[in-house]
């Protein structure tokens, strides 16, 4: 029992728990304690067996999928709801068997027949537990406590501008491996190389020292080392890949195997560096033409969870005319970062250190820790991802910066392949120009500054006059820009500002672009947003409405007039 880091769930021998699961809701979550014990799932065998909750006749719903968008009664709810599946299992000696959740938002607990496997905190990240020895032959029931309610020391805080969906929002398996099995690697090619591949392969389980080997059979490689004491095993070998672009996303089956276990998956080759000002893919200057992207299907109010989703909001980026997302402000679902690599979208992905974090509480570095890891642990082998996101508007202070910039370090640690950025807007506005300050570059190496010129503040000068300066020497990614439209609202008074139409929504984007045309250290752009998406804070009672209406598409999916400005741009930039 335990935690242990299981990647690439979709190529190991698995069983899906996704489907109908029985619910209790638990707005005072008292199931947790000793007194109603609602894990325990008690039934009653004596005429004076009484216990105050049922799994037997409760509603249902489905799973992965958060349960406010099922349940009218649940739209705005933030406590526990309890989840329960039944499945059966027949134990096999010297099999291990695990649960895999691809995400639960936010505090989870889960119980194999009455028995607790673990506990994970955060909303966005995978996690696993063996259940080996929790499991009977025959018939088994998982229990999940789920609880989405903010908390001050949560990550994200207290308050944040998208939509608390809880619940069971990915998929959930069964994973069973052999006693001794690949738990884990990192494939990619070595840093400043285009033809040395390195990495590691990680063994868990009673024998460690096996004969690891690496093949791609489209290369005509095969590698072979040992793992030591540790289950560790280096790699490093020369190869010649086609490498991945945009234009051209190649992939090569690669398959990990040692002499107990074996592991399939797609894997891309590239290298992405800065050079001075410029971001190099392939060793090439690359412009990022991005947006940014929430995990929500717009006109069904729900969170996106599945490949299907993946596939529409990636398809909207690519018909946009981007080579580039920025999945705010979480990391999504794996399907996700997987169609990206077979689109060939370049991806920022962040973990939710966002606006209002508590640097100050103890447990807070823990968790952004924890989550990191997460993040990089799934997607590391992603060659779509090219730059880890560690915040988003922070206000600058000692706690801060010494937090975000253990952060960096860690993730440095733990991936030296790829960029690392966090979205700032501590920007020093004087006149008609804006100064990049923020001692939190030091430790990044893409600066990245969200602007609303236009919106929540006015323009100083015409905006081809407006001047950019930065203290370092670093490529700039301007990651988010725009302001809010109301779709079919082409209504523009004397105050353009407060009109929220399409009309003023469009002029924004094209002042943005006349500014960006004079940015000499500028490396990428990310419009703010794909599309409408629902937040509470958000309380304009005629144009919101709980939306924020900063989409290039509308809540319907309609595109609106700054979407046209914008693909116009950037099918025109090389």
């Amino acid at each position: 029992m335990g935690q242990t880091s299981i990647i690439n769930i979709n190529g190991r021998h698995r069983v899906s728990l996704d489907g109908a699961w029985k619910i209790i809701i638990d707005p005072y979550d008292a199931g947790i304690g000793n007194w109603i014990a609602l894990w325990k799932d008690k039934k009653p065998v004596g005429k004076n067996d009484f216990y105050e909750y049922s799994f037997d006749d409760a509603p249902a719903l489905k799973v992965p999928g958060d349960f406010n968008s099922q349940l009218p009664g649940l739209n705005f709810y933030e406590s526990t709801v309890w989840y329960k599946k039944e499945f059966d299992y027949a134990r096999k000696n010297n099999k291990k068997l695990f649960i895999h959740f691809g995400a639960v938002n936010y505090k989870t607990d889960v119980f194999i027949n009455g028995q607790k496997a673990g506990s994970h905190e955060g909303g966005f990240t995978p996690f696993v537990f063996e259940i080996t020895n929790l499991v009977t032959d025959g018939k088994n029931s998982v229990i999940v406590r789920t609880n989405n309610a903010r908390i001050k020391n949560g990550v994200p805080g207290l308050g944040y501008d998208w939509f608390n969906y809880g619940g069971i929002t990915r998929d959930v398996n069964l994973v069973e491996e052999p006693s001794s099995f690949i738990s884990d690697y990192f494939i990619q090619l070595k840093k400043g190389s285009s033809d040395e591949i390195q990495g590691w392969v990680k063994i868990v389980g009673d024998y460690l020292q096996q004969e690891v080997t690496v093949q791609i059979p489209e290369l005509k490689t095969v590698y072979k080392t040992r793992a030591g004491s540790d289950g560790m095993a280096h790699i490093l070998f020369t190869a010649k890949p086609k490498l991945w672009f945009p234009a051209n996303p190649k992939l090569y089956q690669v398959k990990v195997s040692c002499e107990t276990d074996s592991v399939k998956e797609k894997i891309g080759f590239r290298t992405i560096e800065v050079n001075n000002t410029s971001i190099l893919l392939n060793n090439t200057p690359v412009f990022l033409k991005g947006i940014n992207i929430h995990e929500e299907i717009p006109g069904e109010k729900r969170r996106s969870w599945s490949e299907k989703d993946a596939l529409q909001l990636l398809s909207w980026a690519k018909e946009l005319g981007c080579n580039f997302v920025r999945l705010a402000h979480y990391p999504h679902s794996e399907y996700m970062t997987r169609v990206a690599d077979s689109m060939g979208l370049m991806v920022w992905s962040e973990i939710p250190v966002y606006q209002g974090i508590d640097f100050l509480d103890s447990s807070v570095q823990q968790k952004m820790n924890n989550m990191l890891r997460e993040m990089i642990d799934r997607d590391k082998n992603r060659c779509s991802i090219i730059l880890w996101s560690l915040s988003n508007e922070t206000s600058p202070g000692f706690a801060r910066t010494k937090s975000i910039g253990l952060l960096a370090d860690l993730c440095r640690t733990l991936d030296s392949t790829r960029l690392i950025t966090s979205a700032i807007n501590s920007v020093h506005y004087k006149d008609s120009s804006a100064s990049i300050e923020d001692s939190l570059v030091d430790k990044l190496d893409v600066i990245s500054v969200n602007e609303y010129f236009g919106w929540y503040v006015p323009w100083p000068c015409d905006p081809e006059n407006f001047t950019w300066k930065s203290r370092f020497n670093k490529p700039l990614i301007i990651s988010e820009f725009g302001g809010e439209a109301l779709y079919g609202n082409k209504k523009e008074p004397k105050d353009a500002a407060s009109s929220w139409s399409e009309d003023y929504q469009e002029r924004i984007y094209k002042d943005q672009l006349r500014m960006f045309q004079h940015i000499s250290f500028l490396a990428g752009t990310c419009a703010w947003i794909l599309a409408d998406f629902r937040s509470p804070v958000r309380m304009n009672s005629v144009f919101q409405k709980g939306w924020n209406r900063k989409g290039l598409l509308s809540d319907q999916r309609k595109k609106k007039k700054a979407w046209y400005v914008l693909q116009q741009f950037y099918r025109s930039k090389k």
